[in-house]
């Protein structure tokens, strides 16, 4: 009698034991390029990401935030819904509807900068894609849309990846034919480059 006593109470504590592990929770919010536009649900960027982590022995959850046409702006003003759900870090890839539309750096850098400051009062750690302008709005633009991602992710203190599109901007083998937007094996490449610090996300979103 005694046995089953214990056997019962020690079903409880396992029942509601909080040393259960949970998968670790990360919100990819961004534009067309996190959303995935033009490929499969399954090889958009977030759920290859989430693929390729998990292949490595990560127990991750991503949700894809990423809407097609956002700007900063745009994001920056959907960012609360966004952040809706509990969340333990945050992927942020938002600037490329802002150089394509030639918006004025400085409103950019504001939007980025109000995304930012309110991902770090949540005490969430980030990692901050960045984006280079097209070349063809000349060089005054692209110097100081450039130079804005890096200077936010020194003031915010955050994981940077310099450019979202480094190894796949500019090749048409690994773009749709808009030359815009990555195909399976584009997303392929950015994965595949950024899964380094984006385990060092995880390092930093498991320490909270």
């Amino acid at each position: 009698m005694r046995f089953g006593f214990l056997a019962f109470c020690l079903g409880l504590l396992l029942a509601f034991s909080p040393l259960q592990a949970q998968s670790l929770r990360i919100l990819a919010l961004g534009d067309s390029l996190t959303a995935g536009l033009g490929v499969d649900p399954a090889d958009a960027f977030p759920a290859k990401l989430e693929a390729a982590l998990k292949a490595r022995g990560h127990d991750i959850v991503i949700t894809n935030a990423g809407v097609s046409g956002d700007t900063s702006t745009a994001g920056a003003e959907r960012l609360d819904w966004a952040l809706g759900d509990p969340v333990d870090a945050v992927i942020l890839e938002l600037g490329a509807n802002d150089a394509l539309r030639g918006i004025d750096p400085d409103q950019t850098e504001k939007a980025l900068d109000r995304i930012l400051t309110e991902i770090k009062k949540r005490n969430l750690p980030v990692l901050f894609a960045g984006m280079l302008a097209p070349r063809n709005l000349g060089p005054d633009y692209g110097k100081k849309f450039d130079a804005l991602f890096p200077r936010l992710a020194q003031k915010h203190g955050v994981l940077f990846y310099p450019f979202f599109l480094d190894g796949v901007a500019a090749d048409p083998a690994l773009n749709q034919p808009d030359g815009l937007h990555p195909n399976s094996k584009g997303v392929d490449m950015i994965v595949s480059r950024i899964l380094p610090i984006t385990e060092d996300l995880l390092k930093q979103a498991s320490s909270k």
